[in-house]
């Protein structure tokens, strides 16, 4: 099925995006990241010289740049320059080991590799070296063949440093850009994002500059960014919710973006209040965090205008807290994969709340959404339309067994259609477990957990039961000042919900495990579960 990606575009490329936005507003804050102020004239600059270092360094039309590193004004840079001149960017997460980031960077033939030595006391070049087990095993720096260069965005070791990087261009003219720039068009391959699949190897989703641009510029109409907004950026770049969502639609707006290294509430709560910070997307986690933190308080957020949350459910009692405590005018929920470029439907920035509490919006347009129901009820969610991914990378059979040949994308997310089109989540076909023959979903189940008064958050998984097959086991994290009591929870339960769905166990936490997305890490929840 032929499907047109581009759409009518104005900038086509990133790299032109960024050229427009720097003429449009040249003197407009672009980037703020701790000491580091730059306008778009002054961040168009930069990005061109690192261009011209990946000239240097030999990078032709279409080949692999990975870059392992916190948020950071650099790795903006490093991305933008690369893709300006025709590189694809492979971003990897920054929990990965040394063993899972070999794989990757052999499944997606890097030439470079972008990292830092200074994260979280982590040294990535060292990992990579030591790299041991795991699908990557024996597979070390020094047995990746297609890896040419280690390139330090930040620290001191194994690697050339980024200010030595950046000169090795100084002697690539100007207009050498220019023409390689000239040669990248809305259908050439902007990014590689890698997902985990049925597999359990991890398989990279291809996209293109005109599916990314089209996508997140109507992201950004229907979410309500502006030209001035103050955009912090908690979400990690090497996921589509914090660069595409993130600094790329910031930079479409003509916003000012602030990244965030880690997701650290005091550090969230202090930049909101010194940068005057007005769009803070991030999961319910983030929000809920915020609230409960003793360093709270409501004239410290009060810039705040616009949230979005990108998590398949959103408990509605945390929703009208965000709005009433945190102050939020506009409260945006949406829902997506990356296979279809991290989007598919959003709420629009003027839907009431009560929308937003039942739905992850409609979908943009030119995205078709059906159910795989035979009667119009609950069922696999099928996505279609020009967000769809050009397909894995390396992998035929799994982009076929993903993507049918009437060209919908099987999503493993069930949910329903409203008669306006709106998408409801209600789970995923892989987390729903089958009490004594009765489906149950945890995202039904955590929604109703969390309207109990001494519960904030809430997990559930399935876990064996001889007699039942699988039954529910919650994780709760209690409301500041409250203690409650599992079994209690467990009791009031089953007069708020039918019984299958009822947990049969209860585990108190201070916090729920997230993985780096900031979503709750399930796969850690079931191994304490049945231990």
């Amino acid at each position: 099925m032929s499907v047109d990606t581009r759409g009518d575009l104005t900038w086509g490329t990133t790299g032109r995006l960024l050229a427009m936005t720097a003429r449009r507003l040249p003197a407009a804050e672009a980037v703020v990241d701790g000491e580091l102020r730059l306008t778009y004239r002054a961040l168009d600059a930069e990005v061109d010289r690192a261009a011209r270092a990946f000239l240097a360094a030999g990078l032709e039309h279409g080949d692999r740049v990975a870059i392992w590193a916190p948020n950071s004004a650099r790795w903006m840079i490093a991305a933008l320059g690369l893709q300006r001149v025709g590189g694809v960017l492979v971003p990897l997460n920054t929990r990965f080991q040394g063993a899972e980031t070999a794989y990757l960077l052999d499944k997606s033939g890097a030439r470079l590799l972008l990292t830092v030595t200074d994260f979280l006391g982590k040294d990535y070049p060292a990992l990579l070296t030591t790299a041991a087990g795991g699908p990557g095993a024996g597979r070390p720096a020094r047995d990746l063949p297609g890896l040419e260069r280690v390139v330090l965005l930040s620290g001191e070791g194994d690697g050339q440093g980024w200010d030595a990087f950046l000169s090795t261009g100084e002697g690539v003219p100007a207009d050498e850009v220019e023409r390689r720039a000239a040669r990248v068009g809305p259908d050439d391959l902007s990014d590689i994002l890698f997902t985990s699949g049925t597999t359990g190897f991890p398989k990279g989703a291809m996209c293109t500059h005109g599916q990314a641009l089209r996508a997140y510029a109507l992201w950004g109409a229907v979410v309500g960014l502006r030209e001035g907004d103050r955009y912090l950026i908690v979400n990690p770049f090497f996921h589509g919710f914090g660069y595409k969502a993130g600094w790329l639609v910031s930079i479409m707006a003509g916003a000012t973006a602030l990244p965030a290294r880690t997701l650290d509430v005091p550090h969230v709560l202090e930049m909101v209040r010194r940068e005057r910070v007005t769009v803070l997307p991030g999961t319910p986690t983030l929000y809920q965090t915020m609230l409960e933190h003793p360093d709270f308080s409501a004239a410290g957020v009060a810039s705040l205008r616009l949230a979005v949350t990108g998590a398949a459910n959103v408990p509605p009692a945390l929703l009208y807290r965000i709005r009433e405590e945190l102050g939020f005018e506009h409260i945006v929920a949406g829902y997506g994969l990356t296979e279809t470029c991290g989007i598919v439907s959003m709420c629009r920035y003027d839907d009431p709340l009560e929308v937003v509490t039942t739905t992850a919006g409609r979908p943009l347009p030119g995205v078709e959404v059906r159910i795989a129901a035979p009667d119009g009820g609950e069922g696999e969610i099928l996505v279609r339309g020009y967000t769809l991914m050009q397909g894995y990378l390396g992998e035929e059979a799994e982009t076929a067994a993903t993507i049918d040949a009437d060209g919908w994308l099987h999503t493993g997310d069930v949910g329903t259609l409203d008669e306006e089109g709106r998408v409801r989540i209600t789970g995923r076909i892989k987390d729903m477990f089958i009490v004594g023959g009765f489906n149950a979903y945890p995202a039904e189940i955590e929604n109703i957990l969390v309207r109990h008064p001494d519960v904030a958050q809430a997990a559930v998984v399935g876990v064996p039961d001889a007699r039942m097959g699988e039954v529910g086991a919650a994780f709760v994290v209690p409301r500041a000042g409250r203690a409650p009591d599992p079994a209690a929870i467990i009791a009031w339960s089953r007069e708020n919900m039918a019984n299958y769905k009822a947990p049969r166990r209860v585990e108190i936490l201070g916090e729920l495990p997230l993985n780096a997305a900031g979503k709750v890490d399930k796969n850690m929840l079931r191994e304490r579960a049945t231990r």
